[in-house]
């Protein structure tokens, strides 16, 4: 079994915003971490939709369909189904302490803001609340009604870290990778991965 420098629960869940999903995958993989991989249904069909990648629905094929994509180490990338409870993500004794639900739906926050756990992604969340983790939400709606910001105010009075998709201007982002990457760098400072894919305020490009 390979080294790691970590390990990290990545959920990918249907709401727009799939290429900060995959941006991130990068930048973990590339960071040495051991990335469990939780992609629901509607995050497929986003996948094919804006980015123009069929992912397998089958875990095990996704599985190697993301390590051949990234040609990452054997087990690095590891994707769990929707009711594959007996995962590591699904127990306190096993899950990572680190998650990221990126991007998440506003129906996956509802759910997790009210511990539902009717999904492998919503039991994973409940886990890192319940054990004192760190879990990072990155919602992509807009406007957010009261019912989207009443369990955000929830969910934030619990340690949740709510970080909307709302890049920056202050860099001059050229591009739309530009934008992802200012994104994923704000995710990956709160996680405490190293990181200089997005300039820093007050410093020059």
């Amino acid at each position: 079994m390979a080294d790691f420098n970590g390990k990290i629960t990545l959920a990918i869940t249907g709401a727009s915003g799939s290429a900060y999903a995959m941006r991130l995958l990068e930048c973990l993989l590339h960071a040495n971490y051991q990335v469990y991989v939780l992609v629901s249904s509607a995050a497929r069909v986003v996948f094919d939709t804006e980015i123009g990648v069929k992912l397998p629905g089958n875990p095990d094929k996704a599985s190697q369909f993301l390590t051949e994509k990234f040609g990452c180490k054997d087990q690095q990338i590891q994707v769990f189904g929707k009711d594959q409870w007996f995962s590591p993500v699904a127990s306190g004794s096993a899950a990572p302490k680190q998650m990221i639900v990126c991007p998440c739906s506003t129906g996956t926050l509802a759910a997790i803001s009210q511990g539902m756990s009717d999904n492998l992604i919503e039991r994973a969340a409940d886990v890192v609340i319940k054990e004192r983790g760190q879990l990072i939400l990155v919602p992509r709606e807009t406007p957010f009604s009261t019912i989207h910001l009443a369990n955000m105010h929830s969910l934030s009075q619990m340690g949740v870290t709510i970080m909307p998709a709302a890049p920056g201007f202050y860099h001059n982002p050229q591009s739309i990778e530009d934008l992802i990457d200012f994104m994923v760098g704000r995710m990956l400072d709160h996680i405490g991965i190293e990181q200089d894919i997005m300039p820093r305020w007050g410093y020059s490009n």
